[in-house]
């Protein structure tokens, strides 16, 4: 049985990859790119807040920089793919495996920091208030930004790129642009996730991209309605509830699952949800 500590918890950590949630809802739902970027990107954002919060940065300035650092990232990315014809696919994975190396100098050569002895946002503050009230924004803020031009181009090119060209919308540029909005907000979703373990580990990324998949996945079971506040709304949801389930499996003892058992029942999770409604079309 998970006790109250236990539940606040899931619920912090869920808020958190909620952000990365919304950032790969970004790609792979509205702009149809299947960006592999998100690995390097969330160590990133972990290695910018944590060096600066090290120099004596404000913590919160901190997250800024790291969403810039991530923004900057998912511009590579997006370049490699318009200008230099690498597919989507590689582009992500050299970005993200180049962006190995980027970490550690950032960190200054070592493979992580801690953040024990220093200051942090959540240091005087409700961490589950905090990340309610900044996710509360991000989804408001996310929204409104799919609603202007900008987002409009950006969601009509994820329908159909060569009506959108037609149409006199540049499809290179808001690959660009999407993938810099997209990668930037998971390296804040890093650079909090550093913040609130107090640590940032040039590793740390490994998996994002299957969390944030879940999570979009099991959001998208939760509301049938698909408008665009609801799909970001979703993404919070469905990574909490992911969180939950993870700890529930992990803490029953009928299933006996051990920490290194997190990425095993991640993959199945992620394999049953693509199986099911299939399976209801199949029977329909």
């Amino acid at each position: 049985m998970m006790s109250v500590s236990e539940i606040a918890m899931s619920l912090e950590i869920g808020l958190i990859y909620g952000i990365i949630a919304i950032g790969i809802y970004l790609t792979f739902r509205v702009i149809d790119f299947p960006d592999l970027t998100c690995d390097g990107s969330f160590a990133l954002g972990g290695a910018v807040t944590s060096v600066l919060i090290v120099y004596g940065y404000p913590p919160f300035f901190t997250l800024v920089i790291a969403m810039f650092a991530g923004g900057i990232a998912g511009s590579v990315s997006g370049v490699l793919y318009s200008y230099c014809r690498v597919t989507d696919l590689l582009a992500g994975i050299l970005v993200s495996f180049m962006l190995y190396s980027v970490n550690i100098h950032v960190m200054g050569g070592t493979p992580n920091i801690s953040l024990l002895d220093f200051k942090t946002i959540f240091t005087d503050t409700d961490s589950v208030q905090a990340l309610l009230l900044l996710a509360t924004v991000i989804c408001i803020g996310v929204t409104y930004i799919l609603y202007t031009d900008f987002g409009l181009a950006l969601r009509s090119m994820g329908q159909n790129r060569l009506l959108a060209h037609h149409s006199g919308i540049s499809v290179k540029k808001m690959i660009i642009l999407g993938l810099a909005l997209s990668n930037g907000l998971i390296a804040l979703g890093g650079a909090l996730f550093a913040q609130h373990q107090c640590f940032a580990d040039v590793g740390g990324g490994v998996g994002t991209v299957i969390v944030g998949l879940a999570s979009v996945m099991i959001g998208e079971r939760l509301f049938v309605y698909r408008g665009v506040f609801v799909g970001v709304v979703s993404c919070i949801a469905g990574s909490i509830l992911y969180r939950i389930v993870i700890s529930l499996c992990l803490h029953s003892d009928v299933l006996g699952l051990q920490t290194q058992d997190l990425n095993l029942v991640t993959g199945i999770m992620v394999v049953a949800i693509m199986y099911m409604p299939r399976r209801v079309r199949a029977g329909s």
